[in-house]
């Protein structure tokens, strides 16, 4: 039965793959990406039996991941039977896309499979489904047809790696990828249309899931749908994790992140803020990405409350100042610790979070400003010069969360070419140079000067298996310090073992005070201590350290 299912598989992906459809033009590609870059905003939807739990999904599964290394919490013979009780009998379909239309949410994506290999739809691939749990319902199918419904774009999570099949990974990893290529055909062929497959790979390794012949059996089934960068060859976007992508307009990307720490539901998770949540929507479309926001629904089958309610917030922010996120692209002023722009057509807008006293400051453009409108409400001067955009906004009109200001100009917004906004005099970095012995991958999105914007959703990292590491900032000018507020990135959890706070004198460095663990909101006071050169030195940590904030207190 396994060999005849290996061979038609095999001999279906070579028709495939012969008949393979001409390379698309830009301008074809443009037009299938079309409608997600003006979307901005979706949600995405971790969800299985492991809820019954309150753990991770996959990783708190026991037992030996096969490619990573490493176990869960929960032993196999409890993990892999949760199905066996998993009856979350209040799933409404319906009521999850309303709450994904009240939230201003475009699409959605759901964990059809996770690492686990449970498999949240009727498939005729195995038993390990949720048909053979208490439930018996195909929570895609349902899904798919609420989305269908209400004119929300639906999208599938599917995990390439699966740590439960008995043939992953082993000398019979052919027989695998027969079972993942069958339920990849399963779900582009059974739920009508399907606009993103939203692949997980651990690395996303082509050659081990065999992507050249996946990928021309995915286009024929759903010719229009979008597959993210996670299968292992370039496709259609770029996939940020647990943080905010930079600035690229040339390259498609996506923003996935929690709107509570963990991926999966969990009692008493903490939740983002509404600041937070707002602000990295914010962020993400200002450097020309999408936020993907992740919900965890409870063991009955609800979204919890609080979380409802959270979502709510953003969506009532989005009923008033939508056009300034969705179909706008990002710039032309890059984010910042400032805030971020977005434009459309002739118009600009300006979301200011951080004002350097009264006037913000920016780079000058060529087209004509012909007018500026304070969205949120109030009075706002735009002063434009050949060197200059400088705007006023006095503090009793400003927003806590967002100021919005609409800047119509004489031409068009979109032609100007992106550009970095100055670092204004912000919290205590005062302009000076951040620096770090180690940045995860050289992406500029996890450089040092994240740890000094004021900004929770940004982070410093390092690169996994680092265990010593430092970050400094080079004052323009001595000043006094007496305190030190740090938060390791809570996603992460406390990773750093043992670190000193040091200054520089001359040519060496002097301790400050040293300390063990940080966690989130530490903080430490000291006596006065007059410094040009700040360097927090990590003496040990695991899994590589990785700050988001640290806020030195004179």
């Amino acid at each position: 039965m396994k060999g005849t299912l290996v061979l038609a598989v095999v001999c279906a992906a070579t028709v495939y793959a012969a008949n393979e459809p001409a390379p698309e033009t830009k301008e074809e590609r443009e037009a299938r990406l079309h409608w997600w870059r003006d979307a901005r905003f979706g949600m995405f939807i971790h969800w299985g039996p492991v809820s019954l739990k309150g753990t991770e999904i996959g990783w708190s599964r026991g037992g030996e991941r096969r490619g990573v290394g490493g176990t869960g919490e929960i032993p196999l013979d409890v993990y892999d039977t949760l199905y066996t009780r998993f009856n979350p009998v209040k799933f409404d379909a319906g009521q999850w896309v309303a709450i994904a239309k009240a939230a201003g949410m475009k699409y959605m994506v759901f964990t059809s499979r996770h690492h686990d290999g449970f498999s949240m739809f009727a498939t005729k691939q195995g038993d390990y489904t949720i048909m053979h749990s208490p439930f018996k319902r195909d929570v895609v199918a349902e899904l798919a047809a609420a989305c269908h419904k209400a004119g929300i774009r639906f999208g599938l999570y599917y995990s390439q790696p699966d740590w439960h099949h008995p043939d992953y990974m082993t000398s019979n990893h052919a027989t695998y990828i027969a079972y993942m290529h069958g339920q990849v055909r399963e779900l582009l062929s059974n739920y009508g249309t399907v606009d993103v497959i939203w692949f997980d790979g651990l690395g996303g390794d082509a050659k081990r899931f065999e992507a050249d012949t996946l990928f021309p059996m995915i286009r024929s089934l759903q010719p229009r749908i979008l597959v993210n960068n996670r299968c292992g060859l370039d496709a259609d976007f770029d996939t940020p994790e647990q943080s905010i992508g930079g600035f690229n307009r040339a390259r498609p990307w996506e923003t996935c992140m929690t709107i509570c720490t963990q991926w999966a539901w969990r009692p008493n998770d903490k939740m983002k803020s509404l600041e937070l949540c707002l602000r990295t929507l914010i962020a993400c479309a200002g450097g020309d990405g999408n936020l993907l926001f992740n919900v965890g629904p409870m063991p009955t089958g609800e979204m919890e409350p609080r979380q409802v309610e959270r979502l709510a917030d953003m969506g009532r922010w989005l009923g008033k100042y939508g056009d300034a996120i969705c179909g706008t692209r990002g710039g032309p002023f890059k984010p910042g610790a400032w805030g971020a722009s977005t434009c459309k057509g002739n118009r600009i807008f300006l979301h200011v979070f951080s004002w350097p006293g009264d006037t913000l400051v920016l780079p000058p453009i060529t087209p004509h400003i012909r007018s500026a409108k304070l969205r949120t409400g109030g009075a706002v001067a735009a002063v434009q010069t050949t060197n200059a955009v400088s705007v006023t906004v006095l503090p009793g009109c400003r927003q806590e969360i967002d100021t919005l200001i609409e800047l119509t100009l004489g031409s068009s917004a979109e032609a100007i070419e992106p550009i970095a906004v100055a670092k204004p005099v912000v919290k205590l970095a005062d302009g000076g140079m951040a620096k770090a012995s180690n940045v995860y991958q050289d992406h500029e999105e996890f450089g040092p000067d994240k740890a000094f914007d004021g900004i929770a959703a940004t982070r410093w990292a390092t690169d996994s298996g680092t265990e010593t590491a430092w970050i400094e900032l080079d004052y323009p000018a001595p000043r006094t310090i007496r305190g030190i507020a740090i938060d390791e990135w809570s996603e992460e959890g406390a990773r750093v073992k043992a670190f000193e706070l040091q200054h520089k004198v001359g040519s060496e460095w002097k301790t400050i005070f040293a300390g063990t663990t940080i966690g989130t909101n530490y903080t430490h006071r000291f006596e006065p201590v007059k410094v040009t050169c700040v360097r927090l030195n990590i003496i040990s940590a695991s899994e590589g350290p990785t700050i988001s904030e640290i806020r030195l207190e004179e």
